[in-house]
């Protein structure tokens, strides 16, 4: 059996970079690399381990020996193992044996920057490489338009294994299959992005894929890698970006994984106030170690560089800006200032940030975050932490209880569905429906609305026409376009067969021309982070619950009124203030009776009387149907 050789894909620069916390493409170097030596083709492969005493390779090519093929360690303290092993390539399954100078224990380690993982409950790495070879460049040229942020943005989130399945196989679809299935679908219903929650590998489907094991690996569910590319090339073909859910908050316990991964305390920090999550039961990575803040950074930029990404939705950000996150009193230590917010994290977010728009200017990251933490989507030089969006928890949480309630009530909620313009432009804000809101007893989207069927649909309607006119962009968890009745389950396929009722078939088609509207409308998308985009007409009727404003783009030619009225009593002859005389024609109504509504519509041009109204010279008089939300072009 041939002996490990000395080699190394290093330069002096790498390693002091990689010790400053500032090598951002550390993939190029760490992990295995089929490479020809001396004429010779094999595998180099290194590894992070600064507090082993020894480090092996094994697989199946040498039968799993602890002592076949050890590695070498570095001569220059950065705790790097590496060597290059002859006649083996790709496919070739293997991990890191590795015993640690800590008590001489143990580990058989998974390699941090695998490409591929076996299929779990499998567990080791896979030598791999791909000569996939892009058609996206189109996209790729142009994409800098349909990621910016003045164009719309309609994301739909998937759980790929959930979305659809193979129901006579009992299967997930293959990526090949989604480039078909899923990619047809998107744009039919003129989303203009897909988010994928986590890909990347992980063990434990319950975890939806937050709790990953394979930072640089998709997952093998659903085929090779090279075929997660094909998935993304078609996406991009038919002008739809992607965004990947990104986890750098947490990571498992699991025995392969990046835990204790040399016998010491190495990705996770070692004080458990900061590096154990008590909600999830998972460890914390070391913000304060410049090695991990490499690997994750490097991270994301491999999913941009390697796989074209067009963003990255940070999960969980609350939860790692906060020292006291979820922790009662003693629970925590503050931090150098005696403050609850954690430093290294809120410099490590920063540093991401810059580098992700400095390497893809043509990218958006998107930040999960639920408290009031200040500047979250304004740049780094200004004070923020430097990303794209900020999903509005607020926005979700008020206004899904206020749909919640029976419409009698809602007059007494008037500010629950109008207080988000208070703060609306403090942030770049992304309005989500999220799959977080259709899980654990807390029903679907359509389970939440009140009154009988036709209601309900209605309900929903009108919540869909109020989230694509309030400004921020859009995001909608699968099964919710047609009006899913369970709550997700990821073990199922989303339920296809509602599609037969004309209810579900017809909210499908409402969802799809709601898109359309909003892709085709600038005044919704292009001031959607600036208050010059938006007007009230009238917030404060809630006697009939009704509000009415005005949104804006680049060109007031453009301009339209939208009016909801939340009620199911239809409203004639209903006063609207309107700033300038001029004529307002119904473009867009969710009453309509192809969306399954009641027909009852505004059929005439309206053109507005001096007669002052709602602080504006003029005002109009129109048809406001039963739960309804209507769109005029002005």
């Amino acid at each position: 059996m041939k002996p490990v050789k000395p080699y190394s894909l290093f330069t002096d620069f790498d390693i002091n970079l990689f010790k400053a916390g500032k090598h951002y493409r550390l993939y190029e170097k760490f992990g295995s690399h089929i490479t020809i030596i001396d004429g010779i083709e094999g595998t180099y492969f290194a590894v992070w381990a600064p507090s082993a005493k020894s480090v092996s390779v094994i697989g199946d090519f040498n039968y799993w020996a602890e002592d076949a093929h050890q590695l070498n360690v570095r001569w220059d303290s950065s705790g790097i193992w590496e060597g290059f092993i002859p006649l083996i390539g790709k496919g070739t399954i293997y991990k890191y044996s590795i015993e640690s100078y800590n008590g001489s224990i143990k580990t058989e380690k998974a390699d941090p920057y695998a490409r591929r993982c076996e299929h779990p409950p499998k567990t080791a790495s896979i030598v791999w490489d791909d000569n996939y070879v892009w058609k996206d460049a189109d996209w790729m040229k142009k994409r800098k338009k349909h990621n910016a942020i003045d164009a719309p943005f309609s994301v739909y989130e998937v759980h790929l294994g959930s979305w659809k399945k193979h129901l006579e196989e009992d299967r997930f679809l293959s990526y090949f299959e989604l480039a078909d299935h899923l990619v047809n679908y998107v744009k039919d219903m003129n989303f203009t992005h897909v988010e994928l929650m986590p890909i990347m590998e992980y063990p434990y489907d319950p975890s939806w894929g937050y709790q990953l094991t394979g930072y640089f690996a998709p997952t093998s569910r659903f085929g090779y890698p090279e075929e997660f590319k094909y998935l993304i090339d078609k996406l991009h073909q038919n002008d739809i970006g992607i965004i990947l859910d990104w986890v750098p908050s947490h990571f498992p316990e699991d025995a392969h994984g990046l835990g204790f991964f040399d016998g010491s305390h190495l990705y996770e920090h070692p004080d458990k106030r900061k590096g154990y999550h008590q909600d999830w039961k998972s460890l914390i990575f070391n913000y304060e170690r410049n090695e991990v803040r490499s690997f994750l950074i490097s991270n994301a930029i491999f999913w941009m560089e390697q796989y074209h990404a067009d963003g990255l939705r940070v999960d969980a950000v609350a939860s790692m800006l906060f020292l006291d996150y979820s922790r009662e009193e003693g629970e925590w230590e503050p931090n150098i200032y005696g403050g609850r917010e954690n430093l290294a994290v809120i410099s490590f977010l920063k540093e991401l940030n810059q580098e992700v728009y400095k390497s893809f200017p043509d990218v958006q990251t998107i930040a999960e975050e639920s408290t009031a933490f200040p500047m979250v989507s304004k740049p780094v030089f200004s004070g923020g932490l430097g990303f794209g969006m900020k999903w509005m928890m607020g926005w979700m949480h008020d206004t899904l209880q206020y749909f919640s309630k029976d419409p009698i009530h809602r007059k007494y909620h008037q500010n629950d569905i109008t207080f988000s313009l208070a703060y609306a432009f403090t942030e770049n804000f992304m309005l989500p429906l999220s799959h977080d809101e259709v899980v654990y007893g807390k029903n679907s989207i359509l389970g939440r609305m009140p009154g009988d069927e036709w209601q309900r649909f209605a309900n929903l309607r009108l919540l869909y026409g109020y989230m694509f006119t309030h400004p921020g962009t859009k995001l909608l968890f699968m099964g919710g376009e047609f009006g899913q009745y369970n709550e997700w389950n990821f073990k199922e396929s989303l339920d296809w067969n509602l599609l037969d009722f004309e209810p579900h078939k017809n909210i499908q088609n409402y969802y799809r021309e709601l898109n359309k509207l909003y892709k085709t409308t600038p005044a919704l998308y292009e001031k959607g982070f600036s208050g010059e985009g938006f007007e009230w007409i009238s917030f404060d009727d809630h006697e009939n619950c009704v509000m009415s404003y005005i949104r804006k783009g680049y060109d007031a030619k453009n301009n339209v009124i939208v009016v909801c009225n939340l009620t199911p009593v239809v409203r004639e002859n209903y006063k609207i203030g309107v700033p300038v005389k001029t004529k307002i024609k119904e473009i867009f109504n969710s009453d309509a009776k192809e969306f399954g509504g009641s027909g009852i519509t505004n059929k005439r041009q309206i053109t507005t009387k001096k007669d002052p109204w709602n602080g504006k010279d003029f005002s109009a008089e129109i048809t406001l149907p039963p739960l309804g939300m209507v769109v005029f072009s002005t």
